[in-house]
């Protein structure tokens, strides 16, 4: 059984690990100048970057059912500094487009911790444990906002991308002191590991639903933190990188979420938690909407919108941790897959939207996605659900 020391320091290592998905976000205003781009062609790294956690996800995480899980979050740990320096040190877009797609496949290391942490844990206190470990998530992702936001306008955009690979050199050793070791029963080929995952696509349909709805879901909060950049540097606003990175902080509410949705996760019925979310969500999106000058508006829409998507994927990620405990490594496969995908495509969306209608018309295609996920939602609560998955 794990002791709070160990989930505090998953949840710190977490945290750290997944910054290097979004460092980037606040930097495209800054390396749009560099490279002579337009703002939309310098974001795609945003997607870029996902899209490669995507690939590592479905690649690399169910390995974790087949190796030691300790030495494979090393390993990844490493090779990921190897992306993050390739960053720094490129000269040209088309180099730094690459390594952000490494950037991404070698920072899945949370969702290799996740399921450690779900496998050393006992029935009672699992999603309390899981809702801890994402709280540590939750504050990496935006504190990396505001951290790479404040060392671009400082230093350099590639300035962040040194620092990110410096952290990294410092968790291998913390991680390798510390961590304990978990070794799963798996002892099939890489190809069977990868076949039996279609299998529990087929046999779990809480599994399906849960990976749908994070599907949307990533993709409204990722194409909001994508476009919000270029909503604040423009006019009425025209802030600078510093401004808008530090916006990452209001959204910290939601890291105090994560816990409380953990535990609420925790036996019953689960599901009701992803109304809430929904609702929040819908919220949070009409606030943007009336934003207008008024930043108070837009700070509270980002709580809120925080605090929505923990509702949805803590309570999500503790459902699928419940079905086939020897095959979490591979569940978590296809429900992280499957919402990164929708984390690219919302990126990938947002600055479309922000193209063609600017703030107003990205708010509109919020609200479609959020209502279509509430029917989605409607649509398997006329199911039965039986083994956990309710």
């Amino acid at each position: 059984m794990l002791k709070r020391a160990d989930i505090i320091l998953m949840a710190f290592c977490t945290g750290l690990i997944v910054a290097n998905i979004y460092y980037c976000q606040p930097l495209v205003v800054l390396i749009a100048k560099d490279f002579n781009l337009t703002e939309t062609n310098a974001g795609k790294i945003t997607y870029l970057t996902q899209i490669g956690y995507a690939l590592g996800l479905f690649l690399l995480v169910p390995l974790g059912d087949m190796f030691e899980r300790k030495k494979q979050i090393l390993i990844i740990t490493g090779l990921a500094i190897f992306a993050l320096l390739l960053a720094a040190l490129s000269h040209t877009f088309f180099i730094l487009e690459i390594a952000s797609v490494l950037i991404g496949a070698c920072s899945i290391v949370p969702q290799l911790i996740l399921p450690l942490a779900a496998n050393l844990s006992t029935d009672e206190n699992r999603g309390a444990n899981i809702g801890m470990i994402m709280s540590g998530l939750l504050v990496g992702i935006l504190a990396s906002r505001a951290v790479s936001g404040s060392i671009g306008f400082w230093l350099d955009w590639r300035a962040v991308y040194y620092i990110a690979a410096g952290i990294c050199a410092l968790l291998i050793i913390l991680m390798a002191k510390r961590f304990p070791q978990s070794y799963p029963a798996f002892k099939g080929t890489y190809k069977e590991l990868m076949r039996s995952m279609f299998g529990y696509i087929k046999s779990q349909p809480a599994l399906r639903e849960t990976s749908i709805i994070n599907f949307l879901a990533f993709a409204i909060i990722s194409a909001f933190w994508t476009t919000m950049v270029l909503f604040l540097a423009n006019p009425p606003f025209n802030f600078q990188t510093l401004q808008i990175g530090l916006f990452g902080i209001a959204g910290a509410a939601g890291a105090l979420a994560a816990p409380l949705v953990g535990k609420l996760s925790d036996g019953g019925n689960p599901r009701k938690n992803l109304m809430i979310g929904f609702i929040l969500q819908l919220l949070s999106i009409v606030l943007f909407y009336f934003t207008g000058s008024h930043l108070y508006l837009f700070i509270i829409g980002i709580v809120l919108i925080d605090i929505a998507q923990q509702a949805i994927h803590v309570t999500n990620q503790t459902r699928i941790y419940t079905l086939v405990p020897e095959a979490r490594n591979r569940l978590n496969t296809i429900f992280m897959s499957v919402s990164f995908i929708g984390a690219s495509c919302g990126s990938a969306l947002g600055l479309w939207l922000w193209g063609q209608g600017g703030w107003t018309l990205f708010c509109y295609g919020m609200t479609g996605i959020t209502l279509i996920n509430i029917l989605i939602y409607k649509f398997y609560g006329q199911r039965k659900f039986t083994n956990g998955s309710n």
